[in-house]
């Protein structure tokens, strides 16, 4: 296993050496995806990329969106021979002492094709949220699975391993979302190539420096894109139900 470890900032400098040498601690390589950010991310990156030749950075030309970010880490990886890429968050929610499980799993006989860190299976949870935040993640997450049919109780969650072989597979040039409905998208395209899916229960922690990203607007664009996506999903396994049950009608 080769695995890198991608972490998209953005006016992350409160952080971004914390999470970084505390990853760095397991047997994987880092690159830190910066939006530019203004508050200087990316020159703190800089200085720990000098110091350590298995840390790297790609300066991002702006803020574009956490989908952008990796999809355009993805490429850099598969490009340099990487196994496994890994999705991680910046602010200390996802907490790198459990990245060796998710890597664990990622190379279990069965061979996952995408390990999800997962705040809603057994033995996972988060620490510090309002239960309305609670609430509102998972009923998202019910939202998401039973619409789409994702065999995924966290389809949402940021903290996940891809295997190389599933990313080459998919058609990421297509891939819209820029928000964190990139999770979801990511997710069905994978169940739709045939790809399995895996969950690790983990513990989220809620951030302790730094402003966090979600807004109103991303909420909405996932709800929004999960209900246009689930319409048709179920528009054609309804139209499939009819096609089988027009081809099983007696001849006249």
């Amino acid at each position: 296993m080769r695995a890198l470890v991608i972490i998209p900032t953005y006016n992350e400098r409160e952080n971004v050496a914390d999470i970084v040498n505390r990853v760095r601690a397991e047997d994987v390589d880092v690159l830190v995806a910066d939006d530019s950010s203004p508050d200087g991310t990316g020159e703190i990156a800089d200085e720990l990329a000098a110091a350590d030749p298995r840390v790297h950075v790609l300066h991002r030309a702006g803020k574009e969106g956490l989908g952008k970010a990796y999809l355009d880490a993805f490429a850099w990886g598969l490009a340099r021979g990487y196994t496994h890429l890994v999705e991680m968050d910046a602010d200390g929610s996802h907490r790198p002492e459990e990245l060796g499980r998710l890597l664990a799993r990622a190379a279990a006989p069965d061979v996952p094709d995408l390990v999800i860190g997962s705040r809603w299976v057994r033995g996972g949870e988060v620490v510090n949220w309002p239960w309305h935040r609670e609430v509102l993640s998972r009923g998202g997450n019910l939202y998401v699975k039973l619409w789409l049919g994702l065999p995924a109780a966290d389809a949402t969650a940021g903290f996940r391993v891809f295997r190389r072989e599933i990313l080459e597979r998919l058609d990421l040039a297509g891939v819209g979302s820029a928000g964190y409905y990139f999770q979801v998208e990511m997710t069905r395209l994978v169940v739709q190539a045939g790809g399995t899916v895996a969950e690790v229960p983990i513990s989220f922690l809620e951030r302790t420096r730094g402003e966090s990203k979600m807004s109103k607007a991303i909420v909405k664009e996932a709800m929004l894109r999960t209900t246009v996506l689930g319409a048709r999903h179920r528009g054609g396994q309804v139209r499939d139900l009819f096609r089988r049950l027009g081809s099983g009608r007696p001849r006249s």
